[in-house]
């Protein structure tokens, strides 16, 4: 197994340090980015495909299509 980068963990302590709360909102930042059960990337529907890789063009055509919307509405 090979290990790629490392994690420290930090100590649960009863008082704040400055640091740590930069480092905590930082994070809480980024994890409100992440999309949301409300940005789904398939539309909802039942779709039958005849193969597998007809699935996963349609799946990849609506990720392209979420991402550039995504795009569209932050520029």
């Amino acid at each position: 197994m090979r290990t790629v980068g490392y994690r420290q963990e930090r100590p649960i302590t009863f008082s704040v340090s400055a640091p740590l709360l930069l480092e905590g909102a930082r994070f809480n930042d980024e994890i409100h980015r992440l999309p949301t059960g409300a940005m789904t990337f398939i539309p909802k529907g039942i779709f039958r495909f005849k193969t597998h890789e007809e699935a996963n063009r349609h799946q990849a055509e609506c990720l392209v299509a979420s991402v550039v919307d995504a795009a569209l509405e932050r520029a």
